[in-house]
């Protein structure tokens, strides 16, 4: 079989049809990233399994599993989507985890203390961000949604993933977010916007959030706006411990992706089993 080459082409074709199959835009960014890191390693040259499988052991010096996994399927992708699923490699076989890495997880305090430090900066944007993630469990990419019309009905429709869904949002933080347009004179349309008049994106969430970490005294490895997600769907688990609701309530299609968000830690897996008095 003729040698495959890819060139940057190839990756912006890959990129268009990853926006035809409806992907999420989070996920077309990743993709295309790991694309153009491929076309980086191969330097111009053809591509057979055997330097696929030296990509990813390159990788795996740079990366977790994880990481490596999560590079691997955008290749893994582009190589289907070239025609040439025979290139494709495996990917990590990884345990099972248990636990949630506590170092890793903001608690309520954190967040309660980046919320505060917003407002005593006059970060009022910033901290209706927050505090929208946080309490609505929504992703940082569809903050879009949460429009002037969405505070007045108390709801926002959700597309992502090709899935809809009905976002609540608690009343007080409707009624923040309708004093906050009024304000800015926004009557339709979304509400968190930049300068430009353009919608908030992950990476402005994400360098405003990080700007807050030493006023706030949080470590900046817990501070980015997923973890504002988490913190959502673990205080939900503990007040009503329905899985399937949470699922539903995320936009998950599978309860094994729920259940990352829900995993506690080794200290408090630890207290749980020191209640079951079983050591005598």
């Amino acid at each position: 079989m003729e040698a495959l080459v890819i060139t940057r082409r190839e990756v912006g074709a890959y990129e268009r049809y990853l926006w035809d199959s409806e992907h999420s835009r989070a996920t077309v960014e990743k993709y295309r990233r790991g694309a153009e890191d491929f076309l980086r390693f191969l330097s111009g040259g053809g591509v057979t399994k055997r330097e696929v499988i030296r990509y990813k052991q390159e990788l795996a010096g740079r990366y977790t599993a994880a990481g490596v996994n999560g590079a691997l399927a955008a290749v893994n992708g582009l190589l289907s989507f070239l025609g040439r699923p025979d290139l494709r490699v495996r990917t990590l076989k990884r345990q099972r985890q248990i636990f949630r890495s506590e170092g890793r997880e903001l608690n309520r305090p954190e967040y309660q203390r980046l919320v505060e430090t917003a407002r005593g900066c006059g970060r009022e944007r910033l901290m209706l961000v927050m505090e929208t993630i946080c309490a609505t469990g929504i992703r940082v990419s569809e903050l879009s949604y949460i429009t002037v019309e969405a505070a007045r009905q108390g709801t926002a429709e959700v597309a992502c993933k090709g899935k809809r869904r009905t976002v609540f949002l608690p009343r007080p933080l409707a009624k923040k977010l309708l004093a906050y347009a009024g304000r800015r004179g926004l009557t339709a349309g979304t509400v968190f916007r930049t300068r430009g008049g353009r919608p908030l994106d992950r990476s402005n969430v994400w360098r405003e959030m990080k700007s807050l970490c030493a006023a706030a005294g949080v470590e900046p490895g817990k501070v980015f706006p997923h973890n504002l997600r988490h913190l959502f769907a673990r205080s939900f688990y503990q007040l009503k411990k329905d899985i399937v609701r949470l699922a539903d309530l995320l936009g998950h299609s599978s309860i094994e992706t729920t259940r990352i968000y829900t995993m506690e830690t080794g200290e408090e897996h630890a207290r749980e089993v020191l209640r079951l008095g079983l050591v005598i």
